[in-house]
């Protein structure tokens, strides 16, 4: 699968984990950034171009999720949900970042970086990865008003 991944500077080191670790499970992971450590580093332009290059691959049939990363994964996630197409959800265990996937068919999780260790982050992001949408009814009639308003403003 194709990994999109950006971070802020409090993620930095558990974003070069995941991509090795990804990598090595044979997933093709493209860094969005930042490149290095800069505390005073502007995480929404590299969390959107990661909630970009995920729609685009969408748009072109290539299946791709998005990560986004920082202290509390907040602020990413509201950066990467400015994009249309995006639906980024904030997990921080394993039933959030399970329903993120199986009910709202997320296509990017946000992560706090400060709030767990790397190797619990790779396990979440496992857990999102292995996640299929349940495609019940329900939840797909819920996305598609979510669509809806995202693209012409009108309330279902």
């Amino acid at each position: 699968m194709r990994i999109h991944i950006a971070t802020d500077h409090a993620g930095l080191e558990t974003s070069h984990y995941l991509i090795e670790s990804l990598t090595a499970l044979g997933h093709e992971v493209t860094d969005h950034g930042p490149s290095t450590y800069d505390p005073l580093d502007d995480y929404p332009s590299f969390c959107i171009n990661a909630a970009l290059a995920v729609v685009r691959d969408e748009q072109a049939g290539i299946k791709a999720l998005g990560i986004v990363l920082g202290g509390s994964g907040n602020g990413e996630q509201i950066a990467a949900n400015k994009v249309k197409g995006v639906r980024a959800a904030l997990a921080w265990n394993e039933d959030t970042v399970k329903l993120a996937r199986s009910h709202n068919d997320a296509n990017v999780v946000a992560l706090g970086a400060r709030q767990h260790s790397k190797e619990e982050v790779l396990e979440l992001i496992k857990l999102f990865l292995a996640e299929p949408f349940s495609g019940d009814e329900r939840h797909a009639r819920r996305i598609g008003k979510i669509a809806t308003y995202e693209q012409t403003g009108e309330i279902l």
